[in-house]
């Protein structure tokens, strides 16, 4: 980005005025108010240089004589130190009503496209290339393999609770439609289809069958949320190396969170004896992350605004459960951290 040489506002004193010859400001100012002469101001005569040694090389003003500059001295060609460059959007530019574009105090500088579009060399629609992998709090996202696995935990986890406080109401229910299906299958097997007579399960049947559904929703809840809330991680996901982070700070989720989280994929628990609709939705919502780019989101991490990032191998936790930066491999402290879009 370049601005064509000529007599501009001094950024550095609004009452004078300056020659901007491209690269930066030459000779003296003026009042800003006088008629600037025609091209560049008249060269000043040059200070007379100290001798040099005939071996000993010749650099630029603050840049010593192997190219690197010197600390507190600008590039040639850029501005000095605290001065701003020349253009600066004018009060109303970009406005429906403000000064229209073109040129150094009404627009962009020569060379940029007009309506706010992308810089020279860039293709149009954005980032040239394809985008980095995010990497929130300087975590690589996990993978749905990795997802999938601690998921199958926790679930055989919740299973093993219901078998224990569940049993003798599951035991229940089967024994009030035993009767029943016992007796279908009988008709089926003589090939009859007949309806007529069948023995009918109890009005507790579908007591039971609520009562279960109830049981088995609190018991996920009670597993997931408290874990989740305090450290981002339940069984399942601290044995495959996972954890649940909120997007915008590096902390633990708390319980309200946790709680939003888990109730997009816990609660549809009770619908199951909607004809399953339930389960479907909790289905839908399990292979979301594999429709989701670039933060790999289930539905119930958009509605509490978390993602799930893989921890490194061999990491400990503090107190808070927050990952340390000695946790981190060789690798990851290379590269870049960098919080969601």
């Amino acid at each position: 980005m370049s601005v064509d040489p000529g007599w501009y506002v001094d950024p550095a004193d609004p009452d004078t005025r300056r020659y901007w010859d491209g690269g930066g400001w030459i000779g003296a100012p003026i009042p800003v108010d006088a008629t600037p002469p025609e091209g560049p101001p008249p060269e000043e005569p040059p200070d007379e240089p100290a001798p040099v040694s005939p071996t000993a090389p010749v650099s630029a003003p603050g840049v010593p004589a192997y190219g690197q500059p010197s600390p507190g001295h600008p590039q040639p060609g850029q501005p000095q130190p605290g001065q701003p460059y020349p253009w600066q959007p004018p009060p109303g530019y970009g406005h429906p009503q403000g000064p229209p574009p073109g040129g150094p105090t009404g627009g962009p500088p020569p060379g940029w496209p007009p309506g706010g579009g992308p810089p020279p060399g860039w293709p149009p629609g954005g980032w040239p290339g394809r985008p980095p992998e995010p990497r929130p709090h300087g975590l690589p996202l996990a993978g749905f393999g990795a997802r999938l696995v601690a998921r199958l935990i926790d679930f055989t986890i919740v299973f093993a609770l219901n078998a224990v406080v569940n049993g003798w109401f599951v035991w229940r229910l089967v024994e009030e439609v035993t009767p029943y299906w016992r007796e279908v299958f009988r008709r089926a097997m003589a090939g009859d289809s007949s309806t007529d007579g069948l023995p009918q399960p109890s009005d507790q049947a579908g007591g039971l069958q609520i009562v279960i559904l109830l049981i088995a929703t609190a018991l996920w809840l009670a597993y997931e949320v408290p874990t989740t809330a305090s450290g981002g991680q339940t069984f399942g996901k601290r044995l495959v190396g996972v954890k649940v982070v909120p997007m915008s700070a590096n902390e633990p989720l708390g319980f309200g969170r946790a709680l939003r989280r888990w109730n997009t994929l816990g609660l549809p628990t009770l619908a199951w004896y909607c004809c399953g609709l339930g389960l479907l939705f909790q289905l839908v919502d399990a292979l979301s992350p594999l429709f989701d780019h670039p933060l790999r989101q289930a539905l119930h991490d958009k509605r509490a605004q978390t993602v799930v990032v893989q921890l490194p191998r061999g990491h400990r936790t503090t107190p808070d459960k927050r990952t340390t930066p000695d946790d981190r491999t060789p690798d990851d402290r290379t590269d870049p951290s960098g919080d969601t879009p």
